[in-house]
């Protein structure tokens, strides 16, 4: 029999926050896969466990190459823990490339759930949370990083990043450029940790208040594009774009209800503005 991939999610700051599953698996494993090796000792003297497996190296620059090491490891029936330094593995983390190998071997993989930095920033924010997109980090370079956040300008669910400390004020001075100034947002900091810090406010506000320098573990939660109102379009603009469908050949039942659909209107309103402009002769 195939083994077990098992994916555990470990502290984002406070240890008490460690389930007890992980301790379990820490002493049980076969194989402790994990991003740190010297964080993952400190992690075990912290519960008070020993590992009794074999303890590797598993992060972003042996990620490749030390994955169909694992694989073969389950392959053979090991139980495989896999762990980064915070939160589960896989999210802004080692561990996709592991699971994907390990599924495409119709290996078991499993999770001990755990401490999330996404949910627990989301659910302190204040702002909206029935729906939401993770973003991970945005790119280092200027260009790129306008280029990602236009890519969801208009996105109306909440949006929740990672990001350094020294590239914060330069990363909310971005999102304010593209979402405006006045988006709400809210900057959390050091998530369960002695200086644990939550700053909310509008995107503009908050880049001033980064230039000044932020330090620790951030994530940021940034309101979504507010629904589009009615378009403010006076009834000759509505009567033009009417004229021009029917003269591109579209019946005028049709054209109004596009002209109307466009500018977030009710038809009768479209119909309205054409039924008077016929009437002043202007139809």
């Amino acid at each position: 029999m195939t083994g077990t991939l098992v994916l555990a999610g470990t502290p984002i700051g406070d240890i008490a926050d460690a389930p007890p599953r992980l301790a379990e698996e820490l002493a049980g494993a076969d194989v402790v896969a994990a991003e740190d090796t010297r964080r993952l000792r400190r992690l075990t003297q912290a519960l008070g466990v020993t590992t009794r497996g074999r303890v590797v190296s598993y992060f972003e620059g042996n990620e490749s190459a030390r994955t169909p090491e694992l694989v073969e490891e389950l392959v053979g029936g090991a139980r495989v823990l896999l762990v980064t330094d915070a939160g589960m593995p896989s999210v802004s983390d080692p561990g996709y490339r592991l699971v994907a190998a390990a599924v495409e071997r119709d290996i078991r993989v499993t999770a001990v759930p755990g401490p999330s930095a996404v949910l627990t920033a989301l659910a302190l924010s204040g702002l909206p949370v029935d729906r939401f997109c993770f973003e991970g980090f945005l790119p280092r370079k200027t260009g790129e990083r306008l280029s990602r956040l236009r890519e969801v300008e208009g996105e109306r669910r909440t949006l929740v990043y990672f990001e350094a400390p020294h590239r914060l004020d330069d990363t909310l001075a971005a999102m304010a450029e593209v979402f405006g100034g006045d988006r709400r947002a809210a900057v959390c900091r050091e998530l369960t940790k002695t200086y644990e810090e939550v700053r909310r406010g509008p995107l503009a506000e908050l880049a001033q208040w980064a230039a000044e320098g932020v330090r620790g573990e951030i994530t940021v939660v940034v309101e979504g594009a507010p629904e589009a109102g009615p378009e403010e379009v006076d009834a000759a603009e509505l009567v033009r774009r009417v004229r021009l469908r029917e003269e591109a050949g579209e019946r005028r039942k049709e054209a109004i209800a596009a002209v109307a659909a466009e500018a977030g209107l009710q038809k009768r309103v479209v119909f309205d503005a054409v039924v008077e402009a016929k009437k002043a002769g202007l139809g």
